[in-house]
């Protein structure tokens, strides 16, 4: 292999792709980044076995070939280059790196060795396109709300289901659950559980130049392809939780909130709450037209908040703060619409005048 390629493009190309190259492996051919041309351009691939990154760049392909080089070392090494051409060249299982006066040489490992990249069958595959700026919205108002409890492993994702004609992600830890309409007027089914740290990937794959993202599914894996850019993922098995039935069609008190107000007397009342394990309590008081949100610290002291609202029937309600403060942060109105039913029952967060995202956070025991 022999070619000459831009050290910006080829450290942007790196950045993204080795991010995925484990260190923590018994297999040392996952520490790199598998290098291979294709036609015109140089394609940079690296794997940890659950989730693939692919990048397309423009090359000068003097000789075609391939080769895995250590990603850490390779990343760090072309980054601190000059920002001009590079050229690459493979000789004996070992790729030479020359840019301007500097020069070096890093042993490679033979390409045979490494994993085989996951293919989906484009033509059988279920395909949604969307924008950039939608996906990057709506996959963030979710991700908050999955697990990271190893045990409960189809709640350490985000569920990609269909319902009523309608595309709709969806993530819960058991005590808070959230749901965005993601895409409408869909045709085909889908019910697919997407690992959190995949679309992580995906999220920090995205750059600038990226409009449109698109989305293939197969029976048991996805990949989102961000222009030059492939991410491939497992898709975890198992069921996700029969969740629409936690959502109240109506609660007993609604409050119309200001968000920033709301936001930050939640973020003041969590500084009382942190011994607590972030418990604070919320009254709706009907006859002096409030929204009293207090906390109490035996060491450090309390804290008693007010927000003037057209409040419907009286009831109180303990949260955890900073699951409330998460909720309010992903909506995407100035005008909250917050509803609760007593002590127990799951209340309800979502912006005032639409409905295509809602947050559920269930009660701590007071």
């Amino acid at each position: 292999m022999k070619l000459e390629v831009s050290q910006e493009k080829l450290t942007r190309a790196l950045n993204i792709v080795s991010r995925v190259a484990s260190a923590k492996t018994e297999l040392p051919i996952l520490n790199n980044v598998l290098f291979r041309t294709d036609g015109s351009s140089l394609v940079l691939s690296a794997t940890n076995l659950e989730v693939a990154v692919v990048d397309y760049i423009s090359a000068k392909i003097d000789n075609p070939g391939t080769i895995t080089v250590p990603a850490k070392l390779l990343t760090e090494f072309i980054s601190n280059l000059p920002k001009s051409d590079v050229s690459l060249e493979v000789k004996g299982g070992h790729l030479h790196i020359q840019s301007g006066n500097y020069r070096s040489t890093i042993n490679g490992i033979d390409s045979e060795e490494f994993p085989e990249l996951p293919v989906i069958d484009e033509k059988k595959a279920v395909i949604f396109k969307i924008s950039t700026s939608d996906f990057k919205e709506s996959v963030a108002q979710v991700i908050a709300s999955s697990s990271n409890d190893t045990t409960r492993p189809s709640l350490t994702g985000v569920y990609f289901n269909t319902f009523e004609g309608n595309l709709y992600l969806a993530a819960t830890d058991g005590y808070r659950l959230s749901e965005k309409m993601f895409i409408k007027d869909v045709k085909s089914e889908i019910a697919a559980i997407i690992p959190t740290s995949s679309l992580q990937e995906v999220l920090r794959s995205i750059n600038e130049d990226t409009e449109e993202i698109e989305v293939l599914f197969d029976e048991n894996q996805v990949k989102f392809r961000l222009g030059e850019i492939e991410v491939t993922s497992k898709i975890i098995d198992g069921s996700f939780p029969d969740y629409r039935q936690l959502i109240p069609k109506k609660t007993d008190i609604e409050l119309s909130l200001g968000k920033e107000e709301f936001l930050r007397v939640t973020k003041l009342a969590g500084l009382f709450a942190l011994e607590s394990g972030g418990s604070i309590v919320l009254e709706a008081i009907k006859k002096d037209g409030i929204l009293s949100i207090s906390s109490v610290a035996s060491e450090l002291g309390e804290n008693h908040s007010n927000i003037e609202t057209k409040v419907n029937a009286d009831g109180k309600i303990t949260l955890n703060s900073r699951f409330l403060v998460d909720g309010l942060n992903n909506l995407t109105e100035e005008e909250t619409s917050f509803g609760f039913s007593g002590k127990l029952a799951p209340c309800v967060l979502k912006n005032k005048s639409s409905s295509d995202y809602v947050h559920i956070i269930m009660p701590l025991k007071s």
